[in-house]
């Protein structure tokens, strides 16, 4: 493995720290984005049977606000209860728009890694280029540096295709994701808006 990255020359390493970077993101973004964590199952029958108990006091609703993204928008619909359904709807808008930006977290990075990779492959393959024109001398092409030029180009363009296709996957598969989760999050939080107004028609 070193002799490769060795025969690719000194770009391969910028390939090399973003490689890894992406890796990270991409993990990183795994673990966060696993369903337990956005969407806990029976979160919402259970927020709407304390709910209707009148067990959803001020520490309650701020615990929930804690525990995931849909508990922080069912968490904002909670908190104006009493108010009419155009605001509790708009108050869980804007938490679900909060909640659309903290599991978008890193995407952006992921995205431009994706379009970044081939470019720095394509940098690689210039600097080979240009080792392989310096390889012509009075008497001809130097046999060693030749190989080393071709290595250079090669190298770095496959390495770049090879960081960008995997990264380009995981942001799209996370993006797609993403949309899923705030899709079953309004839901949900329509259902939270439904058994709040059903309760004000029991009173």
């Amino acid at each position: 493995m070193f002799h490769i990255f060795r025969s690719a020359g000194w770009p391969i390493w910028l390939l090399l720290v973003v490689s890894i970077i992406c890796l990270a993101l991409i993990i990183e973004r795994f673990l966060a984005l696993r369903r337990t964590r956005i969407l806990p199952d029976g979160l919402l029958s259970r927020t709407i049977r304390r709910f209707k108990e009148g067990k959803m006091g001020e520490r309650e609703v701020e615990q929930l606000s804690q525990d995931s993204p849909l508990g922080m928008v069912l968490a904002a619909g909670l908190r104006r209860a009493d108010q009419p359904k155009e605001d509790i709807k708009e108050s869980m808008e804007e938490a679900g728009h909060t909640a659309g930006l903290q599991m978008e977290r890193f995407l952006t990075s992921i995205g431009t890694i994706a379009a970044l990779a081939p470019l720095l492959g394509l940098f690689g393959t210039v600097v080979g280029m240009i080792e392989i024109f310096g390889a012509q001398n009075a008497t001809g092409m130097n046999p060693t540096q030749l190989a080393h030029g071709i290595s250079v180009a090669l190298y770095n363009t496959g390495f770049g295709l090879l960081i960008a296709m995997p990264a380009l996957a995981c942001y799209r598969h996370f993006k797609a994701q993403t949309n899923n989760f705030l899709i079953q999050m309004e839901t949900q939080a329509s259902k939270l808006i439904d058994a709040i107004l059903s309760s004000r028609h029991t009173e």
